[in-house]
């Protein structure tokens, strides 16, 4: 169970419950279908980075999963957000977050999201493209003033797949150290009173489980500053590092220790800076998956099994509508039988979906019992990040409902979404 809630007990008859409520009787309350977040997880992963970073700004990464709850458990919790819409920023704000504590990030950002950002005092917007840096200027107006960051891509790689690492150039983010672009946006930048500079971001990708990588981008930013101090005149306040912290899926993987990652990137933020005579900056971090995955837990009934060219195959009643992310990145998952005790050996079993692509696969080859038959319940561990924030409307079945469990009690965060909410929305005829 090493990569479960902590809270995970094992029952008598095969069961798992998590945060004190049986996984079986979640499944028979809310239907499959099923997210389980574990309230106390999640609030203990929010205390473990405010205790590794006690001198830094921790803001949970949204992008992860966000919902009214786990927008008030960050808050009680004294982390900030990074939020990268119009829309995960204003629910948080009507969840009672103080905008302020909200860093808005995005490649692409919309007119809503720059109007929902200074219509309601967001406290940071991180620049990612020369054009943003007028067009922000001019919606703030010659009488106001809006902080900025700059998102500066360092020529790093590192992360789990190729399509989420973020620190090389020739990617859509940020501005490059390497072709000047970034030190050419924080001088324009720095001729418009409407923005003040606050500082640099740098998020180099996700899933990575190296202290390396990161400590080689701060000193390639940390340098960035050093220029900015000696050309411009300006010593820049803040640092912002971004996440991407690695987590284990299965027993065995790899994650970043964090513990460790402190104390370096702590270091190492210490003798740059001493190196380049500049004043250390605030440090900011945004963990996302880091807090949520490992609180999560993904529940489906067996619908169907079939041995076919060799090979055995479990299909349940989600998939890749609910969770893209095997069939995207390759992503592998630990699932498990809960509720009854096998009566046959394991086998490699590829657990599908019920959708109609091939690719909707959620776990391929693992080792499941042999006597696995319709009705029975699937467990998938380390759930909480990035499956529902990327689930879609496919075949219209509806995205699954979500559930806080806490000292043996569940409740509704997210509904089910109903055929008639799908059909709601077709106005058309």
């Amino acid at each position: 169970l090493s990569v479960w809630p902590s809270s995970t007990t094992r029952l008598p008859d095969g069961d798992l419950a998590v945060g004190g409520v049986p996984l079986t009787e979640t499944a028979r309350r809310f239907d499959t279908p099923v997210y389980v977040l574990d309230e106390a997880e999640v609030r203990a992963r929010c205390r473990t980075y405010r205790d590794a970073f006690p001198d830094a700004d921790v803001h949970y990464a949204a992008k992860a999963f966000l919902c009214r709850a786990m927008v008030r458990w960050a808050d009680e919790e004294g982390l900030g957000l990074d939020v990268c819409s119009a829309g995960e920023l204003e629910l948080a704000v009507a969840a009672g977050f103080d905008p302020r504590r909200i860093v808005l990030h995005g490649n692409a950002k919309s007119p809503r999201d720059l109007d929902s950002a200074l219509r309601l005092g967001v406290g940071r917007i991180v620049i990612d493209s020369p054009s943003e840096i007028a067009r922000l200027a001019a919606l703030v107006g010659p009488k106001g003033r809006q902080k900025v960051m700059v998102r500066v891509v360092p020529g790093i790689s590192a992360g789990g797949h190729e399509k989420i690492r973020t620190g090389t150039d020739g990617q859509k983010f940020g501005l490059s150290l390497t072709d000047g672009s970034a030190q050419h946006a924080l001088a324009r930048i720095l001729g418009q009173p409407q923005l003040e500079l606050t500082g640099l971001h740098c998020h180099i990708g996700s899933q990575i489980t190296a202290v390396r990588p990161y400590l080689a981008a701060l000193r390639r930013v940390v340098g960035l500053m050093a220029r900015v101090r000696d050309t411009h005149g300006v010593t820049l306040p803040e640092l912002d590092m971004g996440g991407g912290h690695g987590i284990a899926y299965r027993p065995g993987d790899p994650a970043l220790d964090l513990t460790t990652l402190a104390r370096r990137l702590r270091a190492e933020l210490v003798e740059s800076c001493a190196v380049a005579g500049l004043t250390v900056p605030r440090l900011l971090i945004e963990p996302g998956r880091a807090v949520a995955g490992p609180a999560g837990v993904a529940l489906y009934r067996v619908l169907a099994v079939k041995d076919t060219g060799g090979r055995a195959f479990v299909a349940v009643d989600g998939g890749m509508s609910d969770n893209p992310r095997p069939a995207l990145y390759g992503v592998r998952y630990a699932p498990r039988l809960v509720g009854r005790r096998p009566d046959a050996a394991v086998r490699p079993t590829t657990v599908v979906g019920r959708h109609c692509e091939a690719g909707d696969v959620l776990a391929a080859d693992v080792p499941l019992p042999g006597d696995i038959r319709p009705g029975d319940l699937l467990a998938v561990p380390v759930a909480g990040a990035y499956q529902l924030s990327m689930a879609s409307g496919y075949n219209l079945v509806g995205r699954p409902p979500v559930v806080a469990v806490r000292d043996g009690e569940a409740r509704l965060l997210v509904r089910r979404e109903s055929l008639d909410d799908v059909q709601r929305r077709d106005v058309g005829v």
